[in-house]
């Protein structure tokens, strides 16, 4: 049996210009940090004593004869790929909630590479680990997902990360002041409701040729973010600044990206003092992150006790196998 555990991601800056329809013709740059909630994957094989060959238990139970008849498209697809023909169960258990906005799916598909690299006897790096990720996403799957997420659940960490159309470049982010700064400003709320990201990046990808001049707003904002996380005196203000900003442009993707709902939880946030504010993911739902002032975080959470906060603390380790035991 494996069990591996694969980290969440907060991003914030970048979200579009990770998806190879910009960055294959431009660049893209993505600052994300991993967090301390994970997506769990247990993996054996299974005896030969059931009327099915596959078991894979996530929201959903499925047991099949036939690898053609697992629904789920990451394990469908990368034991396919992997050429995995033995039986098998695989069962998902995770910290917060999928279609929420902090790269759940991409983890789950990270973390079970990861264990099935694990069963099959064989070591994988962590650039290999996120290359498979996005080859099953984005090629197998034929999903409309980025490449930030698979690359954050598999390297860890506080990173600046650069996509173009030759390479991925990972930069470990070594300004321990202003990370540690971050980390303790960060005020995460859960909306009240998920989303399923596909169609609202799919209509992002057929609005791009028409949002060029937004793209390029967030990819310049992006690269201001890179150079003030090491010379910023004051990260958390410099960050709000640039927060704000990415935010309105997030918002010009789509109309699709807020509602009066999320309007409703920014602005009371903003009104209470917090010093920015931006949805995570997609859109349309999942957690909204504020930069707060530390010192005031008993006052937020009292005024966001109608709603589910869930503090945070960064991650640096990526996708890890935590339990490997043979022959159970």
């Amino acid at each position: 049996m494996i069990i591996s555990r694969t980290p969440f991601r907060i991003s914030f800056f970048g979200g579009g210009t990770d998806f190879p329809e910009w960055y294959n013709k431009y660049s893209g740059k993505v600052i994300s940090t991993t967090i301390n909630k994970y997506c769990y994957i247990s993996l054996r094989k299974l005896p030969p004593f059931f009327k099915y060959n596959y078991r894979i238990k996530y929201h959903k139970t499925e047991e099949v004869k036939k690898l053609s008849q697992i629904k789920h498209p990451s394990v469908r697809e990368s034991l396919k790929h992997f050429k995995f023909n033995d039986s098998i169960e695989a069962i998902h258990f995770a910290d917060l909630p999928a279609q929420s906005g902090l790269g759940a799916s991409s983890s789950f598909t990270v973390g079970f590479i990861n264990s099935l690299k694990a069963l099959q006897g064989n070591r994988i790096s962590k650039k290999n680990l996120y290359l498979e990720a996005i080859h099953i996403e984005q090629k197998k799957s034929k999903e409309f997902i980025g490449s930030q997420d698979q690359v954050s659940a598999a390297f860890g960490g506080f990173n600046v990360i650069d996509f173009s159309k030759s390479s991925t470049e990972v930069s470990p982010v070594l300004n321990k002041n202003n990370t540690t700064e971050l980390e303790k400003s960060i005020f995460l709320v859960f909306t009240g409701f998920v989303r399923k990201a596909q169609q609202l990046e799919k209509d992002k990808m057929n609005k791009m040729n028409y949002n060029h001049e937004y793209y390029k707003q967030i990819l310049d904002i992006s690269n201001k973010a890179e150079e003030k996380i090491y010379s910023s005196k004051n990260i958390v203000s410099d960050f709000s600044e640039l927060l704000n900003k990415h935010w309105w442009y997030k918002k010009k993707l789509s109309s699709k990206v807020t509602n009066i709902n999320i309007e409703k939880i920014y602005n009371y946030g903003i009104k209470n003092g917090a010093y920015s504010g931006k949805l995570l993911g997609a859109g349309a739902g999942g957690f909204m992150l504020f930069l707060i002032n530390p010192k005031k975080r008993d006052f937020f959470n009292k005024k966001f006790r109608k709603f589910t906060v869930v503090p945070v603390k960064f991650d640096n380790l990526g996708s890890q196998i935590i339990y490997h035991q043979d022959n159970i």
